[in-house]
């Protein structure tokens, strides 16, 4: 990829580079704070074990500002020629584009790849230098040549900065748990509906019926064999649904290893041998809900492993979230409320970005309605309704 410099915009000095061994680890944590998906080490391991790159259509391009030679803002960004893996899905956009005798791709990306979850994405040590950053984003499509830059998944903080450089907000829904105090997996089943608490209860004892045991393993617990079975599930699932796994084993290993992620491994078994498997991320009072995979099919196993387990889990070890994944109205029945997730978008061409403004109002009113359908259908009790997640 052509080398764009580096250019001064008032106060600040704006940099690319194209790996992020190209920036100070300690700087870059001080800009991220605490969370786990843009943390220096776990984007660098996606660097280093080749999940993005040249082969898979991710091209680093982090995006930096300095100011008198003090990093104080960057983006992990990522030039792309394809939409996989971003879980905000755009390929009506690019087949629009190309319709009209455009191209869509390259289009710049800033977004922790592979993972739908809400976290910091304009890291910044003010404001100021936050609504610097996404001006230079606006900006960067004419230097770098790409059509539109697109940020997923945006935390709240993140947003005003990003529409007031011209960027359009764009809706989703995910389905997390928040744990209301409770005691026990029962007190929580308790505060269910009477039809849902009955149904669960059902589903967790024919599951048991079938021989199926769990273990939690985490830290010292967490040995290669088991992330070796793990990783056997996660390229099956893949494979059944004829699309190839975004990470590597190498990857998984050396995110325990070295304590890139806080794994939580939940394991199902059958007399001792593993039969499926849930891999869950912690990290201070919340777990993500990441990957699963089974060897066989059992009736309820993929809820009972990775939403009724997990949920077990939070409230024996006192976390608060549980953040069940991208979509899924189903998991609503689990106790996981609908949260609005957020993207922005910014497109060059005044056209189509006109355009992909009236489809994105529409689709917020469409998007909005479905979220007060779904809240008629929360599975509380009418007098202990769940707060639902932490919001938007």
């Amino acid at each position: 990829m052509p080398d764009y410099g580096m250019t001064q915009k008032g106060r600040y000095t704006a940099s690319w580079v194209d790996a992020l061994g190209h920036v100070e680890e300690d700087a870059w944590q001080v800009l991220a704070g605490g969370h786990p998906f843009t943390s220096y080490a776990f984007l660098q391991l996606l660097e280093t074990t080749g999940c993005v790159g040249a082969k898979t259509g991710w091209h680093a391009r982090h995006l930096l500002l300095y100011e008198e030679g003090v990093l104080v803002a960057a983006a992990p960004s990522y030039f792309k020629t394809h939409s996989r893996g971003e879980f905000v899905f755009d390929q009506a956009w690019a087949q629009a584009f190309e319709a009209h005798g455009l191209s869509y791709y390259p289009k710049l990306v800033v977004a922790v790849p592979f993972t739908p979850v809400q976290g910091p994405r304009l890291l910044a040590k003010d404001e100021a230098a936050r609504r610097a950053l996404a001006h230079e984003l606006a900006a960067a499509c004419d230097v770098v040549h790409a059509s539109s830059a697109h940020v997923l998944f945006t935390a709240p903080q993140d947003r005003a900065a990003l529409v007031e450089a011209g960027f359009m907000l764009r809706e989703n829904v995910q389905f997390h748990w928040r744990n209301d105090g409770y005691t026990c997996t029962e007190d929580f089943l308790a505060r269910l509906s009477q039809d849902k608490r009955k149904k669960l209860r059902q589903d967790t004892r024919y599951v048991t019926s079938t021989g199926i045991t769990y273990r939690w393993l985490e830290g010292a617990q967490l040995q290669r064999e088991h992330l070796e079975f793990f990783y056997a599930c996660y390229v099956n699932t893949y494979t059944e649904h004829w699309s190839q796994p975004y990470l590597s084993l190498e990857f998984f290993l050396r995110a325990h290893a070295e304590r890139v992620l806080d794994l939580v491994l939940i394991l199902a078994e059958r007399d001792g041998a593993p039969v499926a498997v849930a891999l869950n991320v912690r990290e201070g009072k919340t777990l993500y809900g990441r990957h699963w995979g089974t060897t066989e099919f059992v009736k309820g196993l993929h809820f009972e492993t990775c939403y009724m387990q997990s949920i077990a889990y939070c409230i024996q070890h006192g976390l608060e979230f549980f953040e069940g994944g991208a979509q899924g109205e189903h998991k609503m029945a689990r106790g996981l409320l609908p949260v609005k997730m957020f993207s922005a978008h910014w497109v060059a061409d005044r056209r189509f970005a006109a355009a992909i403004d009236h489809f994105l109002q529409r689709e917020t009113v469409a998007v909005d309605g479905y979220v007060d359908e779904l809240q008629r259908a929360n599975p509380f009790k009418v007098d202990a309704k769940s707060r639902g997640g932490r919001g938007a």
